[in-house]
């Protein structure tokens, strides 16, 4: 697979997954997460945002899969409860080369940068999806209602897809794994049938 360059950038373990184009809510509270994020606000830099492998989300780092998604905060406000409240807008997909945990606890990683996915011309019963994922997204929230939709564009459709319905996480990592859109519209569909969606 091609390698598009090397970065070092922090990894944020969660119990998510994140595609290219899609927001991720979240709510900050640990100390090493809020100085993360204050630290991309300062240097508008970059969190890579990989599912937790082995661990859990708070305390110490988390063993996190190695292929995830490189991100940028779109949007911050303080929430009711004092916490601070963002949304991760996901860039580009990456593969973990090699960590190191900080005092802290945070995980600094250097990463090499995956191409974007390969396109595909195949219908792959393009429409179900479309209605699917609008009925979806018009029972959403903001960041959901408000993102800029790309329908004509299957990778986008199936990403969200993805990302929103209420799929097992080690499938939704392995279809972000995939480099190619007909790989894994051909992976969702049969899940989407099991659920009743198609």
């Amino acid at each position: 697979m091609e390698v598009i360059e090397k970065i070092k950038i922090p990894l944020f373990p969660l119990n998510a997954v994140l595609f290219p184009g899609g927001a991720l809510p979240l709510r900050i509270f640990e100390p090493r997460y809020l100085d993360m994020v204050s630290d991309c606000m300062k240097n508008d830099s970059r969190i890579g945002v990989v599912l937790i492998e082995n661990g859990h989300e708070a305390g110490s780092a988390a063993k996190a899969h190695e292929v995830g998604t490189i991100s940028f905060i779109s949007y911050w406000h303080k929430r009711n409860d004092g916490m601070l409240g963002i949304t991760l807008t996901g860039e580009q997909r990456f593969r973990v080369i090699s960590t190191e945990v900080k005092a802290n606890q945070l995980i600094i990683a250097e990463v090499e940068l995956l191409p974007n996915i390969e396109a595909s011309n195949n219908e792959h019963n393009a429409e179900q999806l479309i209605n699917l994922l609008k009925q979806i997204i018009a029972q959403l929230e903001p960041p959901y209602t408000t993102m800029e939709k790309f329908y004509e564009d299957l990778d986008w459709v199936s990403a969200r897809l993805i990302e929103l319905l209420p799929l097992p996480l080690i499938e939704k990592q392995t279809m972000l794994m995939m480099s190619n859109v007909t790989q894994r519209i051909n992976h969702l569909q049969p899940l989407l049938v099991a659920m009743e969606m198609l």
